[in-house]
């Protein structure tokens, strides 16, 4: 795709650029065009504009230059990814234990961006960030489980709305250390950076706020079966707010120091069991079922037979 050259006249007055922009392009998510203005893109009355809370006004000219999207540097990868749902405009993986969501420091090749690469080709191309191309939302290094993938903006730009406006339904399974005494609660607790260990994230009333659902499913003897509801998408939440109710993720290296070794992990029992979304563009109600990780599956047994 060449560079694109866009000419737009205001029509009506005290709308902030970025939000005017997005209006009236709703196909390049408000992110975007928000990095496009920093970039230097965006030229208001043959001025150069890079403020994004600019006020516009009546008569007021822009021109806005889109780039073609930047040429990746990452090499794809043949993967056998675990489509839940697929068309032309997002997907549904399963994502297993043990593999990293997009490239980062020490991870930079064998992610799940690399097998989407290979799998959707140039679909990906310029989407939510040249390290994370059509990356809606994210999930740890060892949570399994259903992840949204966009293939063109509009799906980008809506599927995160949609997580946003917390219209979109994510649902786990856990598998923890004790039994709550209650049947099901809610954690509202923020959270942030923990003060003294820069991997970990921690309750800290300074944080974000952060809002868990959860639900007993099972007790097995010293362990529990939860089911959780997020209605908010904080950094390792359901593993920290497990944590901070007393009753940690089992196999969690982060958050616990009990030691589980009667069946081999490859890390926390925590699955992405469900995510509902509504299609970007037909409106449809999209259900995926990720079904439980063998893993998952055989330390239930275990537990089961225990209790």
């Amino acid at each position: 795709m060449a560079e694109q050259i866009l000419e737009l006249k205001v029509e009506e007055s005290g709308e902030r650029l970025d939000q005017w922009l997005a209006q009236q392009l709703p196909e390049l998510s408000r992110s975007r065009l928000q990095r496009l203005i920093e970039q230097g893109q965006v030229q208001l009355n043959e001025a150069l504009c890079q403020a994004k809370k600019t006020k516009l006004k009546v008569g007021d000219r822009l021109v806005l230059k889109i780039p073609a999207p930047a040429t990746l540097a990452l090499e794809p990868e043949a993967m056998d990814l675990d489509i839940l749902f697929e068309d032309e405009h997002f997907l549904i993986v399963n994502k297993p234990a043990a593999m990293v969501v997009h490239p980062a420091p020490g991870n930079y090749t064998g992610t799940l961006v690399h097998g989407l690469l290979a799998h959707c080709g140039e679909n990906l191309a310029g989407i939510g960030g040249v390290q994370r191309p059509g990356i809606v939302h994210r999930l740890d290094k060892d949570t399994t489980g259903a992840i949204a993938i966009a293939k063109t903006d509009q799906a980008h730009q809506s599927l995160q709305a949609q997580i946003k406006a917390k219209t979109a339904r994510r649902e786990y399974m856990g598998i923890v250390y004790g039994c709550p005494r209650e049947e099901a609660g809610t954690i509202d607790a923020p959270i942030a950076r923990h003060k003294g260990d820069r991997k970990k994230m921690a309750v800290d009333e300074t944080g974000r706020p952060a809002v868990t659902h959860w639900e007993m499913m099972e007790r097995l003897g010293n362990y529990s079966l939860l089911y959780y509801k997020l209605e908010t998408g904080r950094t390792h939440q359901i593993r920290v707010h497990s944590a901070y109710m007393g009753n940690p993720i089992v196999g969690d290296p982060l958050y616990t120091s009990n030691k589980f070794d009667k069946v081999k992990l490859t890390g926390q029992a925590l699955h992405a069991r469900k995510l509902i979304v509504e299609h970007p563009v037909t409106e449809e109600i999209i259900e995926a079922i990720a079904p439980l990780p063998a893993e998952f599956e055989k330390l239930l047994r275990f537990l089961r037979q225990r209790a």
